[in-house]
């Protein structure tokens, strides 16, 4: 099995109310993480980890915003345990992110949508490869179904057809019916993309 030698967090927008916040600090117990938090004269959080030698490795700034500590930004770490406890933090916190995870001859890439996994591609000398991708065809089909608009472009499209054919009955001009037989062709194409 490779060995990962980073984990980047290209893209990261974890939003925590207060009672969350002490949970994602738990959370980085749990992980036996080395860390400490540091509040800002505006507010705002910082998470220090450090490695075991004792140096900062990483700051996460939350920032305070409306009752809320927002995290935005990007960071590159290379410790595992810091990197699974991000991982169920942006799950259990419904955050959106893009990460990356380094491997020597590769990179696979995370989107994370509402803390799901919804797209994973491998990077590598020979190119990218889709290895991932959530369909959420279920909802698709639940909203197409919800929504009302499709019936209500048919019933306008079958309104414009009837008047289009008024029209083509009490025409005398040739010109003018070619024209108005390029629309009904127009419009009953619509007709057929709709109702499909």
């Amino acid at each position: 099995m490779a060995q990962r030698l980073a984990t980047e967090y290209v893209k990261t927008c974890l939003i925590v109310n207060e009672a969350q916040w002490y949970q994602l600090i738990q959370l980085f117990q749990v992980h036996n993480l080395t860390f400490k938090v540091k509040v800002l004269e505006n507010g705002d959080h910082e998470v220090v980890f450090e490695q075991a030698s004792g140096t900062e490795s990483l700051t996460l700034t939350f920032q305070r915003k409306l009752g809320k500590f927002v995290l935005e930004g990007s960071c590159r770490f290379t410790d595992l345990q810091l990197a699974n406890a991000m991982r169920k933090a942006v799950s259990q916190f419904k955050g959106d992110a893009v990460v990356n995870r380094i491997y020597e001859a590769y990179t696979l890439e995370y989107q994370y949508r509402n803390g799901a996994v919804v797209r994973i591609t491998e990077r590598s000398a020979r190119g990218e490869r889709l290895v991932y991708e959530h369909k959420d065809t279920l909802g698709e089909l639940s909203r197409t179904f919800m929504n009302g608009s499709v019936e209500a472009q048919i019933q306008v499209v079958r309104l414009e057809i009837n008047d289009w054919l008024d029209r083509r009955n009490a025409c005398k001009d040739a010109a003018e019916l070619r024209g108005i037989d390029a629309e009904l062709n127009r419009l009953s194409h619509r007709l057929f993309v709709l109702e499909a």
